[in-house]
């Protein structure tokens, strides 16, 4: 019985942005805690990542703003990419491991080496651009997934799924245009960045129709999110017929997360994740890896990544 990866490594902690900074190092240190104590650890395939080779950040990233990542954290101290990203000496060597992170548990789902994955990582990716940072992300973890499936293993239809409240820019930017990858986005409306991700954005040329874009008022609720995820997510996957999910699997819209107004509880995540997985077993072999974006209330974060490897770790057919 093969069994859900978790991809960690305390690289990650080396990113540090300052203690003031919303997304600390206790965000990972939490989630460790709580699968600890709950016992769900040991339910676990433990996979230790690789650090992502140039070529996979250059296939979606410049080799410009790729170089330029690297100097500015081997500068010896803090630099500011834009008014909320910081970044500090470790942040290279953590962004490229976080990015590795994603191919190493690819791999694993591709070879039948585990049922799906959860990638505990930071820096987050969504916001990030393909030549600039962007909202705490460097690099585009979940787009530099997505691009390695096609070209590894020739896959033709990516479907990335986000539910982080705060729109994931970086990610629609890079796959606008692209018809190869379904970008389906549930965020709060005009929070972050301002103006964008409005339901109006459904890709240009040869993408459109690609982009799906969800708006969710101020407040939503599980139920909410659950009936929107029904009404436009279930039938645009029939039609788009997915080879390989990934998850955007943003927390931030928790009931007590700082940087949202949100309604959400660690309940509803299970919800999402349970139709996601349903998703995936139905049109491309259970073949799914969910990689953590947002989240900053460390309890509503702890508990809502329990439930949601919970319902990855799940009954279901193998």
């Amino acid at each position: 019985m093969l069994k859900t990866a978790f991809l960690y490594d305390p690289v990650f902690l080396k990113h540090h942005p300052g203690w003031a900074h919303p997304d600390k190092r206790q965000r990972l240190t939490a989630i460790l805690d709580q699968l600890k104590k709950t016992g769900l650890w040991d339910q676990l395939r433990h996979l230790p990542p690789q650090p992502a080779p140039i070529a996979a950040l250059t296939a979606v990233h410049t080799a410009d703003y790729v170089e330029h990542l690297r100097l500015a954290s081997s500068g010896g101290g803090l630099f500011k990419p834009d008014d909320v990203t910081i970044g500090s000496p470790g942040t290279y060597d953590a962004a490229v491991m976080a990015a590795g992170a994603v191919l190493t548990a690819l791999d694993a789902v591709m070879q039948q080496q585990a049922r799906n994955a959860f990638c505990a990582v930071r820096p987050p990716g969504h916001h990030a651009l393909p030549d600039r940072a962007m909202g705490f992300c460097f690099f585009n973890n979940v787009a530099i997934g997505a691009r390695y499936l096609q070209h590894r293993y020739g896959l033709k239809k990516i479907a990335i799924i986000d539910w982080d409240i705060h729109h994931g820019n970086g990610t629609q930017h890079i796959f606008y245009s692209d018809p190869s990858v379904f970008y389906f986005s549930l965020h709060q409306a005009s929070l972050y960045p301002p103006g964008s991700g409005q339901a109006a954005e459904t890709g240009a040329g040869p993408g459109t129709g690609y982009t799906r874009n969800v708006p969710m008022p101020p407040g939503a609720t599980d139920a909410d999110y659950q009936q929107a995820l029904a009404q436009e997510l279930i039938p645009a996957m029939a039609t788009f017929q997915p080879e390989f999910i990934l998850i955007s699997a943003g927390f931030d819209g928790h009931r007590d997360d700082p940087l949202a107004c949100a309604s959400l509880t660690e309940n509803g995540f299970a919800g999402f994740t349970r139709l996601v997985m349903t998703l995936a077993r139905t049109h491309c072999g259970n073949r799914l890896v969910s990689v953590l974006e947002g989240g900053y209330s460390l309890t509503g974060l702890a508990a809502s990544v329990e439930t949601h490897i919970r319902g990855l770790a799940g009954p279901g057919p193998q």
